[in-house]
This record gives structure tokens, C-alpha cells and sequence, in this order.
């Protein structure tokens, strides 16, 4: 009986895996949620490639309009843990390879609301759904995925 029940577990395993791979995960650097979530939401960084966070970063003197400059040692920071959790880095997982290979490989998004892949996810939102006032824009994702910063992004 203890073998039978061992079994129908371990057959179960694969499973759980799958699901959780097919996940993007919480950004977890207390840096990166300090820095980044002092103004939005801290994105996963499995939303952009490297070469994307690579000039994200970069340009924080103008990020989107705004000075975002920080001082080196956190920009270092920053960068770093976006480059090793990136859509295309090592081990990311499927559900970043799914964001990644959605971006031409000659093309740097700025802005995951760009990117192939969000699009094709957000396409039957209907537009006045964006300009309400508890969505107000598109990068205001915890307006309809409550639990986005855990890293689960069902509606």
C-alpha cells in the first residue's frame, strides 16, 4: 500500500513543476524593491532580455521622462539582478522563454507593454478598460492582477 501511494505522489510531481515553471517569479532583491517600487511597481525581470535591462538601466537619468539616477553601488545592483533573472538568462524558466522568444532578436523593448508577448496576453482588454480610474495605464498591473507581486499574474 505505502508503494501504491508513493507512486500516485511521485506521478503528481512532474506536474507541479511544470506549474511552477510556467510562472514568473516575485522579484525578491530588497534593493531592486526598494528602487524600482519607490515609483511602480518592481517588474519581474523575466518581462525583458538582458540587452533591454542592460539600457533600462543605463538611462535611469531619463527613464521614461523622469530622473531615476541612483548612486552606483545600487545602480550596480539593479543591474545585476535584472541580467541574472532576465527573459534569456540561463534557468529563467519557460514562462520568461515564452517573453523572450516573442522579441526579435534585433530589437531592445523599452517597455514590456511593447513587447509581442504582453500584447498578444492583453489583447481582448477593450481600451477603455486602460483609461479607467483604478487602471489609469497599462503599467499599473496590480490594478487587475492582485497578486502580480508574488508572482502570480492570473486576472
Amino acid at each position: 500500500m505505502r508503494t501504491l501511494i508513493a507512486l500516485a505522489l511521485l506521478s503528481t510531481a512532474p506536474l507541479a513543476l511544470a506549474g511552477e515553471d510556467e510562472r514568473l517569479s516575485p522579484v525578491t532583491d530588497p534593493v531592486v524593491k526598494k528602487e524600482c517600487g519607490a515609483c511602480h511597481m518592481a517588474f519581474p525581470p523575466q518581462f525583458l532580455p538582458r540587452r533591454s535591462w542592460q539600457k533600462l538601466v543605463d538611462g535611469l537619468a531619463n527613464h521614461f521622462g523622469e530622473d531615476a539616477a541612483l548612486p552606483e553601488a545600487q545602480r550596480a545592483a539593479v543591474l545585476r539582478y535584472h541580467l541574472e533573472n532576465a527573459a534569456d538568462a540561463p534557468g529563467a524558466g519557460r514562462a520568461a522563454a515564452k517573453f523572450a522568444s516573442s522579441i526579435p532578436a534585433g530589437e531592445t523593448p523599452l517597455r514590456i507593454t511593447e513587447t509581442p508577448r504582453w500584447v498578444r496576453e492583453h489583447r481582448k482588454v477593450k481600451p477603455d478598460r486602460w483609461k479607467s480610474p483604478e487602471v489609469k495605464s497599462r503599467v499599473n498591473c496590480l490594478a487587475c492582477h492582485k497578486d502580480a507581486e508574488r508572482g502570480i499574474w492570473e486576472d
